[in-house]
């Protein structure tokens, strides 16, 4: 019960700061967000090529089913 009294201040005190006029977003953030769109575009990128690295290195390993025991539907 002291949780939920706690989340309701929290909330109550969280909507009046929010209707405040002189409270609004003044767009004074040290780094513009296209910078961080720009970064995290460039990290994906980056995930992305390393996972196609990866699964070309396997894709490339030598060998094939057929060669490997059994391979030859589960006879032998």
């Amino acid at each position: 019960m002291v949780y939920l009294a706690y989340l309701y201040t929290v909330a109550s005190a969280r909507l009046r700061t929010l209707g405040r006029d002189g409270e609004g977003d003044r767009g004074d953030n040290p780094v513009p967000t296209a910078i961080i769109i720009v970064g995290l575009a460039l990290m994906a990128g980056l995930v992305v090529a390393w996972a196609m690295t990866t699964a070309d290195g396997f894709m490339d390993q030598s060998g094939d089913i057929a060669e490997m025991p059994g391979g030859d539907g589960g006879e032998g």
